[in-house]
């Protein structure tokens, strides 16, 4: 974890009231993972006392380049809409635990509502250059709110499903992942809790749907990894990135805890924010 001045190099609209915007921060980029996030400090304005928390969108490392995606929602990032080219901010990270691929996984499965695209973005980067085939479903209201193919890898392949049905599949994106379940060694998610929720039910029925028999553990086969950890998390068919409100970022506050099926509470902050689907109560334990 490191605090630099990040200076931006690009700021643009990329949807509507949704910004991508480009920063030089070499020592940031290095070591980063997909999944991390950043924790930007925004203007010296009356009553902007908080860092707001970013998703690492996307890192390269031969520019010293990292983006994040969000949207206007109130006068912080507001304020960051009117950065120029040249401007620095105040910029900690990378924070947070990543996602973990299992180096035998060839086909991911990327799955993201609204901006959540923001979460998995960089995890497309990762995976294709390390050689793995990506599908990304997203999931948006209407057709204006769909994320630009422009701004995609091209040996991804892209799937759409809109509310409205004005482009792609009318429905959820949560409708489109039995057709790709099977192909899939892993999945990765980040959007609205509903929608996270559906993804991990559709996780544990998966099994059963596939045909897939539960074996029991050979004589000395060793302890079960231990939960939370990255060697469990990497073994676990659906991992989401949650997206709960973050006050200090470093797990002192309390203020975006999520209640896990042991009972333990667990700080999106630092122990996610990514997680294991299965590790999170879902039903009884959603901490606001």
């Amino acid at each position: 974890m490191q605090l630099v001045g990040a200076e931006l190099l690009e700021s643009r609209e990329i949807l509507p009231g949704q910004w991508l915007q480009a920063y030089h921060a070499p020592s940031l980029v290095t070591g980063s993972r997909a999944g991390q996030f950043v924790h930007v400090r925004t203007g010296d304005l009356s009553g902007l006392i908080l860092r707001r928390p970013f998703s690492i969108n996307t890192a390269d490392g031969a520019t010293g380049t990292i983006t994040i995606h969000f949207r206007t929602v109130g006068r912080g990032t507001e304020w960051l809409t009117h950065l120029r080219p040249g401007d620095t901010i105040d910029m900690l990270g990378p924070l947070g635990r990543p996602f973990e691929v299992d180096a035998q996984s060839r086909h991911l499965l990327l799955i993201a509502g609204g901006l959540g695209m923001a979460g998995i973005r960089a995890l497309a980067d990762e995976a294709i250059r390390d050689g793995r085939q990506v599908t990304l479903l997203f999931g948006a209201a209407s057709a204006r709110d769909v994320y630009p193919t422009s701004l995609l890898p091209d040996e991804i392949e892209y799937v759409v499903a809109t509310d409205d049905g004005s482009v792609g599949h009318r429905g959820f994106v949560t409708e489109l992942v039995p057709e790709y379940e099977a192909w899939a060694d892993q999945a990765f998610a980040c959007g609205p809790e509903p929608m996270l929720r559906t993804l991990a039910r559709l996780s544990v029925g998966r099994r059963g749907r596939l045909g897939v028999a539960r074996l029991g553990r050979k004589r000395g086969g060793g302890r079960a990894d231990p939960a939370g950890s990255p060697a469990a998390r990497r073994k676990a068919f659906l991992q989401v990135s949650m997206e709960q409100r973050m006050g200090c970022a470093v797990g002192a506050c309390l203020g975006c805890v999520v209640m896990t099926t042991s009972g333990t509470p667990q700080r999106v902050c630092r122990e996610g924010p990514v997680f294991a689907s299965e590790e999170i109560d879902w039903e009884g334990g959603w901490a606001r």
